[in-house]
């Protein structure tokens, strides 16, 4: 590569290097966008620039798969090839891909114009199966703004002549997805027309309390809807009572789930909202700085955050002494680069500060050592997104819908074998039944086998369990998960010793390595499975799937070992016949 090649980099990495080590994300982003791939060259580059050990900064492209060190296509083909996109067929477009573009499974045509590879949850189960084209790279953004992204353009292969097509968004109340259409965003002007901002001018703009603004968010009831479902008002007092100098609100939008779809849904029809979530509870525990953490792959979406983040500056939202307030705020997206272990809290903050997204031991907790070590709350989109509902409108109107301890709207994901797959919000304490059958038309190709709740991390239901309530404690009570909000179904024509083996890849794939449990233990899994999934399942098998599992469920650092096991152990509780004994 000659010398004077390196120059518009060099530009870019002036204006990133006063942020040094944090900054290694974006850096590698805008790299990847100028030249395609990380040369040796570039990579020495990016680390002189930013003052970071050469061989950090290869760790931190190998860690993540959406980072190249050698030459690619100028055209990228993913093919996800999980679950739900696996049931129609991805496997046999993945084969006929490679075909077609002359091409070995991960490797680059012998023109330099394709690479296909096999991908992870592309976040459009609703419209499975589906692929994710990585063009010939751009900005997202203008450059001082240091939103880089891979420029993409994700579609279901059955989507009208290979194009978009309209996400379908159904239930009723339908509070925060009103303004998604499923086809393009709702703007700012949109946004305030249907009542948003009300809850800024009211809490902010008055500058009420944000002790009593963590009071109302307390009373209601909100809990995290990522999967963990910490009570949100506790995290936020936490934060706020922290000392520290400096704090923060991260937006975690790497939603990488199988089976999830509804952060993608939500940020590309009505980032406004979202923004107003975190923006009040920026000011409700004092950070003056708001990152938007979203998946690489969702690149429709951070191009319409960054365009809503452009509108709300421009109208006095964002900024110094936002809506005639003496409080300032201010909101940075960062991109991810394919890695699902970033949607755990910790490991989300690690690929911020520019490492690889390894989890943290805990405690200490973010809310008082969060990111770069400093007090900081970290919020689901869907749980940002019912912020404004609750401190405008009212907690009464909020607790109106669901359950005593479930209250409010709930948004679902369902895929697979269903009628009308889409996003569906209604109300906590629905039941299946009437979620499946009611408003998705029914299970598609045969009679009802299993509904996987809660995504590769979830848990099996079966017909016997479509009369629970969709809420927190009654599935608890029926030992089943909510998680994320995946309801993936399945007919009686499916080999479950398959989908079980297609989760267990996906683990093996996305476990960071850190832990031995996990690393080990998913490796483990998957092999075992992929046995039982070719009918070749040996005696003890289902002991060895037990220990192993059991063993990561108590021992691995964080979720992602914790759970890599639980939809595969509901499975041999229904249905132990799959592997040999």
């Amino acid at each position: 590569m000659p010398e004077e090649d390196l120059k518009p980099l060099l530009s870019t990495l002036a204006r990133l290097a006063p942020e040094g080590r944090a900054a290694l994300l974006p850096a590698l982003h805008a790299a990847q966008a100028m030249y395609g791939y990380i040369s040796e060259r570039v990579a020495q580059a990016v680390a002189q620039a930013l003052g970071v050990p050469l061989a950090d900064v290869y760790g931190v492209i190998e860690f993540y798969s959406m980072f190249y060190d050698r030459p690619v296509g100028r055209s990228i083909l993913r093919i996800c090839t999980d679950a739900a996109c696996q049931l129609r067929g991805s496997e046999k477009a993945l084969d006929e891909a490679c075909q077609r573009y002359g091409v070995v499974e991960g490797q680059m045509s012998a023109d330099g114009e394709w690479t296909v590879e096999r991908a992870p949850c592309l976040g459009l189960c609703n419209r499975a199966p589906a692929v994710n084209l990585g063009l010939p790279p751009q900005y997202i953004g203008e450059p001082e703004q240091h939103v880089f992204a891979p420029r993409s353009y994700a579609y279901g292969l059955r989507d009208p002549e290979g194009g978009a097509a309209a996400d379908h968004i159904a239930g009723n109340p339908r509070l925060i997805t009103v303004l998604c259409n499923g086809v393009k965003a709702a703007s700012l002007e949109t946004y305030i027309s249907a009542g948003g901002m009300r809850a800024v001018h009211k809490w902010i703009g008055e500058r009420r309390s944000p002790a009593e603004l963590i009071s109302e968010i307390k009373a209601s009831g909100l809990v995290g809807m990522g999967g963990a479902a910490f009570p949100t008002g506790i995290k936020w007092e936490g934060a706020a009572n922290a000392v520290g100098e400096t704090k923060f609100l991260v937006i975690n939008a790497d939603e990488s789930e199988p089976g999830t779809f509804k952060d993608r849904v939500l940020l590309e029809g009505d980032p406004c909202r979202v923004l107003e979530g975190a923006m009040l509870g920026a000011y409700a525990i004092g950070a003056h700085k708001i990152y938007c953490y979203m998946r690489g792959e969702y690149s429709l979406a951070i191009g319409r955050v960054n365009d809503a983040i452009g509108q709300l500056r421009e109208a006095g939202y964002l900024g110094k002494n936002i809506v005639g307030s003496d409080y300032s705020l201010d909101v940075e997206i960062r991109a991810g680069a394919g890695a699902y272990i970033c949607g755990e809290e910790t490991a989300l903050f690690e690929s911020i500060e520019g490492k690889r997204g390894f989890p943290r031991i805990k405690p200490p907790f973010p809310t008082t050592h969060g990111l770069f070590g400093q007090p900081t709350v970290i919020n689901n989109v869907e749980t940002l997104a019912k912020v404004p509902l609750i401190l405008s409108d009212g907690v009464a109107a909020f607790r109106s819908l669901g359950t005593e301890k479930s209250p409010g709207t709930k948004l679902f994901c369902l895929s697979g074998d269903v009628i009308q797959p889409g996003l569906y919000e209604v109300p906590f304490g629905v039941t299946l039944r009437h979620l499946l059958f009611d408003l998705a038309g029914g299970v598609e190709g045969g009679e009802l086998q299993a509904v996987l709740l809660g995504g590769a991390a979830g848990a099996f239901a079966t017909a016997q369990h479509l009369d629970v309530r969709l809420s927190f404690e009654d599935l608890r009570a029926a030992g089943l998960p909510l998680g994320s909000g995946v309801v993936m179904v399945f007919n009686q024509q499916r080999s479950m010793g398959s989908v079980m083996a297609s989760l267990a890849r996906f683990f093996a794939h996305e476990s960071c390595g850190k832990c031995y449990p996990c690393q080990m233990g998913t490796q483990r899994q998957y092999e075992i499975l992929q046995r039982v999934a070719a009918g070749r399942s040996q005696p003890g098998d289902a002991e060895r799937l037990q220990d192993v599992g059991w063993t990561m469920t108590d021992s691995s650092l964080c979720g992602l070992g914790q759970t890599a096991a639980s939809a595969v152990l509901s499975a041999l509780r229904l249905w132990p016949e799959l592997v040999a004994q």
